[in-house]
């Protein structure tokens, strides 16, 4: 989604209001992230993980995790003054993905977040995005007594296509979210361009 910001004012060049979505495995941060690097009150959609749910819901890893995302994650953030992102946070479930295909339509791209401990949960978002060619990094967010390993053992072990970004974050802290979606959007913006150039050659 590329748009005039809504608060670009008359005769000054248009600022840009760019759609990223936050996607990844069940209790992976994704709200976590939304709401470390969102400039406004983060709009959630969390729901106490029920009985019923446990059934379906793999919670090996995150056990002291008591709800989940059942619509989006909603939040804002302002890199420059002509540039925001717009942050929807996609829920982890396989029973939630019928709302991925809306939630992606338009999107500049996405971020991927991983967790070493449980790295196979985000397979299904990396196939999802690579076979819609929808530009995406993987952030892999370091939990506190997880395995530490490198972006390049981390982008051998997803298989990922060639150049796709790997970055190592804390989804807790602000700065290092910000950092995660400054890669996102250089990336796709490359991506974006060789594509054009591609079409038109």
């Amino acid at each position: 989604m590329v748009s005039e910001h809504p608060d670009a004012a008359d005769g000054e060049s248009a600022a840009l209001a760019l759609k990223i979505l936050v996607a990844g495995g069940f209790g992976v941060g994704k709200t976590t992230l939304v709401g470390a690097v969102s400039e406004i009150r983060p709009l959630r959609t969390e729901e106490l993980l029920s009985e019923a749910g446990r059934s379906v819901d793999d919670t090996d890893g995150v056990d002291r995790k008591t709800t989940t995302t059942v619509t989006m994650d909603f939040g804002r953030i302002t890199l420059r003054s002509d540039l925001s992102l717009y942050l929807f946070g996609t829920p982890g479930q396989d029973r939630f993905w019928f709302l991925w295909d809306e939630l992606a339509r338009g999107a500049l791209g996405a971020v991927v977040l991983a967790d070493t401990r449980r790295l196979e949960d985000c397979f299904p978002a990396v196939d999802y995005f690579e076979h819609r060619r929808i530009p995406f990094v993987v952030a892999v967010n370091c939990f506190a007594g997880a395995g530490r390993y490198g972006a390049p053992d981390v982008s051998r072990a997803l298989d990922l296509d060639r150049g796709t970004p790997v970055v190592l974050c804390d989804a807790r802290d602000r700065d290092s979210g910000k950092e995660v979606l400054i890669r996102l959007v250089e990336y796709a913006g490359r991506m974006h361009t060789a594509r054009l150039l591609e079409s038109v050659g």
